[in-house]
């Protein structure tokens, strides 16, 4: 593998029985690259995202993340903490524990993945908080935060186990429009930064301007895929095209 590069998929097939998801996908991610994945919903972009963090076990193929294959059919209880340690991920939906403050859900995974101290762990999530302007939540509980401050405290969650890739899946699709872009300057933040980030988004306008490259994906396969200001800005496929036509009208309606 290139020795710049953090993520290598070869071929990748995903199957739930009958239904072929992702049908011989082939990619790589470089340090410090933003990659954006787009295309419509089943498409196959989120399944992809899981597997690149063992959440879903490919079926044909390869995967190889920081250097460790992924593609065996059994990884041991230490690699997957290692690979979770190295691989953060933000969902959809936010998973903070409701039970916990916010700073309780950014010490746990430390504490009980690292071994960090109370003190330690506390210290790093403060930074990770101020990073993306929420330290004064500290002490809140997160039914206290808009959607938008409870994304923001889920990434805060994933920085403090100093990941060396952030795998986002659709951070901002459960977001009031008029919070989602609060979420995405602290992608950006990340990405200017040289967080090495796959993003599955909607966000077409985020994906042109801040990605390095972009992936269309179209019924399980890569339609296109290149610079993402390039390929955004100029389509090359009439699938692509249409795509972003019905992705513009939709933002048009939102706007009204």
């Amino acid at each position: 593998m290139n020795s710049s590069r953090v993520i290598q998929f070869e071929q990748v097939e995903k199957n739930y029985g009958s239904l072929k998801v992702l049908r011989g996908i082939s990619g790589y991610v470089n340090r410090g690259e933003v990659l954006a994945v787009v295309g419509s919903s089943g498409c196959g972009k989120s399944t992809l995202l899981r597997c690149l963090n063992r959440l879903e076990v490919i079926d044909r193929g390869e995967i190889i993340v920081n250097e460790m294959n992924l593609s065996q059919t059994s990884l041991t209880h230490k690699q997957l903490r290692e690979l979770r340690s190295n691989v953060g991920m933000v969902f959809q939906q936010f998973n903070l524990f409701p039970h916990l403050s916010v700073l309780d859900n950014l010490t746990l995974a430390p504490r009980q993945v690292l071994g960090q101290s109370h003190s330690e762990s506390g210290e790093r999530a403060q930074h990770y908080l101020s990073q993306v302007g929420l330290l004064d939540k500290a002490a809140v509980y997160p039914e206290q935060l808009s959607g938008g401050q409870k994304q923001r405290v889920a990434i805060a969650r994933s920085l403090c186990m100093e990941p060396k890739v952030m795998l986002f899946d659709e951070p901002t699709s459960a977001l009031d429009p008029e919070l989602v872009g609060e979420v995405l300057e602290v992608m950006q933040t990340l990405a200017e930064h040289g967080m090495t980030m796959v993003v599955v988004t909607h966000e077409i306008q985020f994906a042109r301007d801040v990605a390095d490259r972009v992936m269309f994906l179209d019924q399980g396969r890569v339609a296109e895929e290149g610079i993402a200001r390039e390929v955004l800005t100029n389509p090359q496929s009439d699938r692509l095209r249409t795509f972003l036509s019905r992705m513009r009208q939709a933002a048009t309606i939102d706007d009204e």
